[in-house]
């Protein structure tokens, strides 16, 4: 069967397609075939050996994927052939077939695509993961963006205003703007030629609440200045590039908390917050209370484009590798 496979790490133009052998299936486990695999901004970091973990080469990348379960374990039960699933794979999605157990899959629920379902896991959790866990978020907060035409950056512009927060959208963008307008932002700016620090307090009328922040680099000062008193600061990643040098005297002169936000070590600390936060974002998918956000769609030959283009910032939404073959 094919894969993407990892075989040095570098650009995502050095992935290879090539063909690996078919994963054996224990008692216990469940066979899918994948249908469409979501790339996340990890997987670039993962492809470069520049993410904090760095996973030893060759590797399959890839960590949301969607697809259809085609055999079960003799000991497997509640899991059934045709099924359409959704999981979290850390890596080792981006190959047509997986074999998992049974508790890391997630049914799709009636109305979800493939590609939508490949893009919804891992950014919609780490958003309610922060938003509601780690930032407490009330109704009627104002809640500031930065990168929130990306992946974490819309999802938490949905779930924010599905939270009753006012939602400042802050992208680099026109087009990355409208499509955070059409997400549900009430207000955007555009930090390539606006102010971040000073339109933030004018449209907050005095400081946001909370900070959303997946970029890090030269936003992240700003974005501290731009809160008010007792706000929370949710880092969440370092898009941008660099990390971001804090002076310690903002946190104490703003009242605010700056609150590190870690999904993947939260889950492994205590995994029945999978079960939980799940449910939640399902259900509110099922209402129709977060839209999908806007998808681009790669060939499993072009996965290196689809990292390309999101380590480039390039991507407004999100994008998604269709692995199965017509």
């Amino acid at each position: 069967m094919q894969a993407i496979v990892c075989t040095e790490h570098g650009a995502p133009d050095l992935l290879q397609l090539q063909d690996i052998p078919r994963p054996e299936l224990g008692s216990t486990q469940v066979r899918v075939r994948v249908n469409a695999v979501g790339i996340n901004y990890i997987e670039g970091l993962l492809v470069q050996g520049t993410y904090q973990i760095k996973v030893p080469t060759p590797f399959v990348p890839g960590g949301d994927l969607a697809g259809e379960v085609i055999e079960v374990g003799a000991e497997v039960s509640g899991v059934t052939p045709g099924q359409r699933v959704l999981a979290s794979t850390g890596i080792g999605a981006l190959t047509e077939e997986v074999v998992l157990a049974p508790a890391q899959l997630t049914p799709i629920p009636a109305g979800m695509s493939d590609a939508q379902g490949a893009t919804f896991l891992q950014s919609t959790a780490t958003a309610w993961f922060a938003l509601k866990h780690c930032g407490a978020i009330r109704a009627g907060e104002t809640l500031l963006v930065l990168g929130a035409a990306g992946g974490t950056g819309m999802a938490a512009v949905t779930l924010g205003r599905a939270l009753g927060a006012r939602v400042i959208a802050a992208a680099s963008t026109e087009q990355k703007l409208a499509a955070c307008r059409a997400a549900g932002a009430h207000e955007t700016i555009n930090y390539s030629s606006e102010d971040l620090k000073t339109r933030a307090k004018e449209l907050s009328g005095g400081g946001v609440d909370l900070v959303f922040d997946p970029v890090g680099g030269t936003l992240a000062e700003p974005a501290l200045r731009a809160c008010a008193p007792g706000a929370r600061y949710l880092v969440i990643g370092f898009a941008g590039g660099p990390i971001p040098q804090i002076p310690l005297n903002l946190p104490l002169l703003k009242r605010c908390s700056i609150v590190g936000v870690n999904w993947g070590a939260s889950v492994a600390d205590d995994p029945a917050l999978v079960p939980a936060v799940h449910g939640d974002i399902l259900r509110l998918f099922e209402e129709g209370s977060i839209p999908p956000p806007p998808i681009t769609e790669f060939p499993l030959a072009d996965t290196a484009g689809a990292m390309n283009s999101l380590l480039n910032r390039e991507l407004v939404g999100r994008a998604v590798v269709r692995v199965a073959r017509d």
